[in-house]
């Protein structure tokens, strides 16, 4: 009996990011697993994981100076799967406002990433999320199920409508902090999530493990 393939995940290092913690939850949820910012084996994985911590705009400048955002066009062009995951996902966007100051994303959605309204900011620590019923990415989760956000700014408007039948239409979930954001997006090869799965225990594993299961 031959032994089961792992999918392969290339966690993208651009200097922005949680790549060792990121590496630990992929390996546990079935994955194997480098860190790398090589353009080849970048491309060539069965995923791409794109972290981010920081400044959207720093994020931004990071990711070109590696080619990511290249990497992540072509990879999409070829309906390759790609993970981003806080601002990993907020730099998915069309642009960021950070302190009065506007920098362009990457303008796989539409949107702005802008300052999160909200008594208390960051919006640090533990919260549920509102998902689609026919969601593939939380398959097999309640609604109970929390997740670990770290966050000043968010999507707050989801602005990507789909008219033509035969395509499948985003399926955007949503959390509450002081108001409604975007919490995590599956939109055909390109998935996100604003909170960090690899910080939110079990339910963050199974998400991580159904995200390589559609590897």
């Amino acid at each position: 009996m031959s032994a089961v393939t792992r999918k392969n995940v290339v966690v993208f290092d651009y200097g922005f990011g949680n790549v060792r913690s990121a590496e630990r939850a992929l390996a546990r949820a079935g994955a194997e697993v480098e860190i790398t910012r090589d353009f080849d084996r970048a491309m060539n994985a069965d995923g791409l994981l794109v972290p981010g911590v920081g400044a959207f705009s720093a994020c931004m400048k990071g990711l070109k100076e590696a080619r990511g955002e290249w990497i992540i066009g072509r990879r999409l062009a070829g309906g390759r799967p790609v993970l981003g995951i806080c601002v990993g996902m907020q730099i998915l966007f069309e642009r960021g406002i950070e302190h009065g100051v506007e920098s362009e994303g990457l303008d796989e959605w539409p949107g702005t990433v802008e300052p999160l309204k909200a008594p208390v900011v960051p919006h640090m620590g533990w919260n549920t999320v509102e998902a689609p019923a026919d969601s593939d990415l939380f398959a097999g989760l309640d609604a109970a199920a929390r997740y670990y956000f770290v966050h000043s700014y968010a999507v707050r408007q989801w602005g990507l409508e789909v008219t033509n039948p035969k395509i499948r239409a985003p399926r955007v979930t949503w959390a509450t902090h002081g108001e409604p954001f975007v919490a995590a997006v599956e939109n055909g090869a390109l998935w996100a999530t604003q909170f960090h799965p690899e910080k939110s225990g079990d339910a963050g594993a199974q998400l991580l493990t159904n995200w390589i299961g559609t590897l």
